[in-house]
């Protein structure tokens, strides 16, 4: 089996959903998590974290966790050996994601507030970075937290952007256009 598949088959998206919507868990749609935040498309979370070919043992940058799904979904993609790095700006969705996190059991993440520099520079360079929210243009404090030969998967407007960090200040980028995310905030 595919590892997505077997990351997806084993990360159950209802645990990662408030109460009232759980049932919606299946529905391949955002789902509104409050604070005007969305529970990511299924499809959507597919093709980014494909992109963004995450590997065991990696040290992954998550940002705009919101409700942990994501983020538990890269731990298991990353295994034991691998770490995850959450960052969240909404208190009460850090503290959501980290709950719902805890309770399945995962070991290999660390949830932070958001700082005022995107990103979590204090552990960085990272071999990859999952942003789930659209930013306005890519984000500088990003690209520089990204290690050599490492790779970002970033919504940028309507698009998502693929940037694969080729030398200390070269990069190459794929846009996939066509995508609607919350703004990143």
């Amino acid at each position: 089996m595919d590892p997505l598949d077997k990351a997806f088959s084993k990360i159950k998206r209802a645990d990662f959903l408030p109460e009232g919507v759980k049932n919606q868990a299946f529905v391949d749609a955002p789902i509104d998590i409050g604070f005007g935040q969305t529970n990511s498309q299924p499809t959507t979370v597919r093709m980014m974290l494909k992109w963004l070919e995450p590997q065991a043992g990696d040290k992954i940058l998550d940002v705009g966790s919101g409700s942990g799904w994501t983020t538990a979904l890269l731990s298991y993609l990353v295994g034991s050996h691998g770490k995850v790095y959450a960052v969240e700006k909404i208190p009460e969705l850090l503290e959501f994601g980290r709950e719902n996190a805890t309770t399945i059991g995962i070991i290999n993440v660390e949830f932070f507030p958001a700082g005022e520099l995107f990103g979590l520079p204090k552990f960085a360079p990272y071999d990859r970075i999952l942003v789930s929210a659209s930013a306005t243009k890519v984000p500088e404090d990003l690209l520089a937290q990204l290690k050599v030969g490492g790779r970002m998967v970033v919504p940028v407007l309507d698009s998502i952007f693929v940037i694969n960090k080729v030398g200390p200040d070269d990069f190459e980028t794929q846009e996939k256009p066509d995508f609607v995310f919350v703004p990143l905030v």
